[in-house]
């Protein structure tokens, strides 16, 4: 690594355990090395889901706003009797 920014953090007891851990068995060289994976696979999870917080909020009003919810059975349903009328109509050719 060329440069590195050295920050303190705080871990409950459970993940420092888990961090120990990790470096005990070799899965990892150091506790640095750990958490800098943990932060790699955060980041790339925050990427591929390409929102931020606020996009989300707004999709979320957005989706609250455009009305009342509709039961996906009963449509569901519906489809089913619909394409089965179309594929019965068919057959009587």
């Amino acid at each position: 690594m060329s440069s590195v920014e050295k920050l303190s953090i705080a871990l409950t007891p459970e993940i420092a355990s888990a961090v120990r851990e990790a470096v005990d068995t070799g899965d990892y060289a150091s506790s640095s090395e750990v958490i800098r994976d943990a932060l790699r696979q955060w980041k790339a999870r925050r990427d591929l889901h390409g929102h931020t917080v606020e996009e989300l909020r707004a999709l979320w009003d957005e989706g609250a706003a455009s009305g009342s919810s509709i039961d996906s059975e009963a449509v569901m349903a519906r489809l089913r009797a619909k394409y089965q009328a179309l594929a019965d109509k068919g057959q009587g050719r």
